[in-house]
C-alpha cells in the first residue's frame, strides 16, 4: 500500500459504492480542455449548490419548526418539490453519463475502473453523479496509480484537486450518509436471521 494511501485511509472515511461517471483527461498544455471543464460543469454547480443550500437551511427549518410549523411545514414541502425537480435534471444528465459503475470513494478522492490508462500524475476532469440523492459534483483530480487488472481494465486512483468546500461537505455528507444506510442495513439482516 502506498503511502499516500496510508494517510488517505488515516484523514478520510471511505465507502465502496456505485456512481456515474464521466472522465475525461485535461492536458497541461491545451487550456482549452480546462475552460470546456469550466463551461460544462455550469449544471453541475447549480445541482451542487442546489443540495448543499438544502443541506445548510436544515438547521434553519428546525429552528422554525419550534415557533411556527405550519409555515415549516409549508418550507419543507417546497424544498421537497425542488429536490424532485434536482433529481430530474440530474436524471437527465445520468443518461449522458450512462449507467453507474463500482467506485471506492472518499473526500481525498476517488478510485475506479477503467478500458483507458491513464499516466500517473495526468489531470482529469470527473464528472460524478452520487444516488439516489442525485447530487451532481465536478472535479478536478490527479492520477495517484493506474494498475492493470487481470481483465484488462485499470484500476485508476486519483486525488481531488482544489476541491471547493461546498463540495468537500456534500461529498462528506453523502459518505456518512451511505455508510449509515449500509450499518442499518446489516443490522436489519442480521436481525432477520
Amino acid at each position: 500500500m502506498s503511502t499516500l494511501d496510508e494517510e488517505e485511509r488515516r484523514e478520510y472515511y471511505r465507502i465502496e459504492d456505485s456512481v456515474a461517471l464521466e472522465i475525461n483527461l485535461l492536458s497541461s498544455t491545451d487550456q482549452s480542455g480546462h475552460q470546456a471543464m469550466r463551461e460544462t460543469s455550469a449544471l453541475f454547480e447549480l445541482l451542487s449548490e442546489l443540495h448543499i443550500n438544502e443541506f445548510e437551511s436544515q438547521h434553519l427549518l428546525r429552528q422554525l419548526d419550534e415557533r411556527d410549523r405550519v409555515v415549516s411545514s409549508l418550507l419543507q414541502s417546497f424544498g421537497k418539490r425542488i429536490e424532485l425537480l434536482g433529481r430530474v435534471v440530474a436524471q437527465t444528465t445520468l443518461g449522458k453519463l450512462g449507467a453507474p459503475q463500482p467506485v471506492t470513494i472518499s473526500e481525498g478522492g476517488v478510485q475506479f475502473h477503467s478500458d483507458t490508462s491513464y499516466a500517473v500524475d495526468a489531470q482529469l476532469s470527473i464528472k460524478m453523479v452520487l444516488m439516489p440523492q442525485a447530487s451532481a459534483l465536478m472535479l478536478h483530480a490527479k492520477v495517484t496509480h493506474c494498475d492493470i487488472l487481470l481483465d484488462g481494465q485499470f484500476e485508476i486512483g486519483t486525488e481531488f484537486i482544489d476541491l471547493p468546500d461546498s463540495q468537500r461537505q456534500l461529498l462528506a455528507r453523502y459518505i456518512l450518509q451511505r455508510q449509515a444506510a449500509l450499518r442499518r442495513q446489516a443490522l436489519e439482516s442480521k436481525e432477520a436471521q
